[in-house]
């Protein structure tokens, strides 16, 4: 048996993630804060069960992870999906509480959950695994007004490289996964119009998360002897690359 945890799992791409996953025959644990969602989800895909926990805090960290390794003896899967955004706003204007918030989830809720994965994977038997992280697209070029998630996608970054040097020795690969524009519920505005670098409202396109869905799946079906570090997904037309 396969046991893949997916943060983020009562919706969006970490539930199309789960999805795609038991087709390749994990046994998906989905974890989150909402109970309603992760237990709506978990009863669509075949095999899943759901466990509340908020990544952000370490004791329920500790938590999700002992109930795991109870229920399933090992883990060999973590994607570190779960995350979170604010209202576009200034440096300057930017409430510390706000910054904290959206780090604690993205940076440090990776990192504790990360840590515990590591735990498991390297004294199980066999030991090893792989971790998936998502990034983003803004940690290389950031949107206008978004300095705290574009600082802690960043972060999860130099995280992703860090985990994946220290990896080796146990058998854990760990790469990293940057999405651009997938249509869920956090980038509805994007059809509508955001904000351009030059100040400008313009829409943009977005891409089923199916798609993005998929190449989560394709990164995680490789043997753990090999890895894909870094992988992007976005619409083709998307204003990113060069000028847009």
């Amino acid at each position: 048996m396969k046991v893949a945890l997916i943060t983020g799992g009562g919706s969006g791409i970490g539930r199309a993630s789960a999805t795609e996953l038991a087709k390749l025959g994990f046994t998906c644990v989905l974890a989150g804060r909402r109970r309603e969602a992760i237990d709506r989800a978990a009863q669509e895909i075949s095999g899943a069960c759901a466990i509340v926990a908020d990544v952000a805090d370490a004791d329920s960290v500790d938590r999700l992870f002992a109930e795991i390794s109870a229920r399933f003896g090992r883990l060999d899967l973590l994607f570190n999906n779960a995350g979170t955004g604010m209202a576009p706003t200034p440096i300057a204007d930017l409430d510390p509480a706000d910054w904290r918030r959206v780090v604690d989830t993205n940076l440090t809720g990776v990192f504790l959950c990360t840590r515990a994965a590591m735990r498991l994977m390297r004294a199980q038997d066999p030991q090893g695994g792989r971790i998936i992280n998502n990034g983003s697209i803004s940690a290389h070029s950031p949107r206008p007004d978004a300095a705290a998630y574009t600082a802690s996608k960043h972060a999860v970054s130099g995280l992703t490289k860090a985990t994946a040097l220290e990896g080796r020795r146990h058998g854990i690969a760990c790469g990293q996964i940057d999405i651009g524009n997938a249509a869920t519920a956090m980038t509805g505005q994007m059809v509508s119009g955001v904000m351009q670098a030059d100040g400008r409202i313009a829409s943009e396109p977005t891409i089923p998360v199916d798609l993005v869905a998929q190449a989560v799946a394709q990164m995680a079906a490789l043997p753990v002897e090999a890895n894909i570090a870094a992988l992007t997904i976005m619409p083709t037309t998307m204003p990113f690359i060069g000028r847009g």
